[in-house]
């Protein structure tokens, strides 16, 4: 329930000493804590359990923006890397050729990319469907696959029920297909780093 300013009520938050701190509570608040010591109640969250936010460069291991910053540092959300650590060796390519379909209105676009955020970006789209691990080789025997619906002289196809079905096979448990694509690259990492 929101209080009005009329029936706000007073921090409870101990003061050193001297028993509650007695300051007006902010309407809406989830607890009966003043604006400073909500601050404080978080920032003390926040140095065991750090705070989401985009990393200041992507991560060297696995190319995710998302990471956790600690009072200690940053670490990706998605691989766990501590951003500014290097490998003992020499980074691993974390190259990972990838078939990848949107879907802009009624069509679906089958591509290839390395780096699939930098194309997916550059293209107009709704939705980000699925990916396919593969490269080239690949993506022709897609468009082989799928060419009596492609759009003559694109790499967009008119939505058809064959492709669709291969699309929903691919998706088949996957969440995001970004986070698939992040554990690909995470997993190519490990093994060639």
């Amino acid at each position: 329930m929101e209080r009005t300013t009329s029936d706000r009520c007073r921090c409870i938050a101990l003061v050193d000493g001297e028993g509650p701190c007695g300051s007006v509570v902010e309407a809406g608040a989830p607890f009966d804590l003043c604006l400073t010591h909500l601050l404080e109640a978080h920032d003390w969250v926040a140095r065991e359990f750090g705070v989401t936010d985009l990393l200041p460069s992507p991560c060297l291991a696995c190319g995710s923006r998302l990471g956790v910053r600690y009072p200690s540092g940053w670490l990706c959300a998605v691989c766990e890397w501590r951003v500014g650590e290097l490998p003992d060796g020499p980074i691993a390519d974390g190259r990972v050729d990838v078939v990848y379909y949107l879907r802009y209105g009624d069509r679906i676009k089958i591509g290839t990319s390395a780096n699939p955020r930098q194309r997916v970006a550059s293209l107009p789209h709704d939705e980000v469907l699925a990916f396919e691990r593969g490269g080239r080789l690949l993506e022709r025997r897609r468009h082989a696959q799928f060419a009596e619906y492609r759009i003559v002289g694109t790499e967009w196809f008119e939505r058809h029920e064959a492709l669709v079905a291969h699309v929903a096979e691919l998706s088949t448990g996957v969440d995001d297909p970004w986070g698939q694509f992040d554990r690909w690259v995470s997993r190519h990492v490990a093994l060639h780093g």
